[in-house]
């Protein structure tokens, strides 16, 4: 030991201040560490920051898309329901003529005139027969 009650150690300073630089140098070897550690941090957070910027953009152009897509099958189905509310009502026309065609038939039935209808074919009254004979395809190997 020494006069003053300290041991000389290699961890000690030797310059006669005392423990003073030792621990002024680990303070300062902290702190910079502490720096530095905190730069990554903040560099990740701005990656983290720029990738949410990213996808919220990318996630914006997307939901425009689709908000796109949805308009024009709107568009399409305020076309159809059109086109459905006028079938349904020639519909509705077509099947009055029809019962007043019938009872003009029954009038004449009733009559004793002679009623002599030809069938009519209907193609949606027998929807699995064509309504043409099926004729063979040639197909070509290579058209595939």
């Amino acid at each position: 030991m020494s006069s003053s009650g300290r041991s000389l150690s290699p961890e000690s300073n030797t310059d006669g201040s005392g423990g003073g630089f030792d621990a002024d140098e680990r303070k300062r070897k902290r702190m910079l560490s502490n720096r530095e550690s905190a730069r990554r941090s903040r560099a990740r957070k701005q990656q983290r920051l720029e990738e949410l910027v990213a996808e919220v953009a990318r996630l914006q152009a997307e939901n425009a898309q689709v908000q796109s897509r949805i308009a024009a099958f709107d568009h399409e189905l305020s076309k159809v329901d059109g086109e459905n509310a006028v079938l349904r009502a020639r519909h509705g026309e077509l099947a009055g003529r029809l019962e007043a065609l019938g009872g003009v038939l029954e009038v004449f039935q009733m009559a004793g005139a002679p009623v002599d209808i030809p069938e009519i074919p209907d193609s949606l009254l027998g929807p699995w027969q064509p309504p043409f004979p099926l004729q063979p395809v040639a197909a070509d190997a290579f058209q595939f």
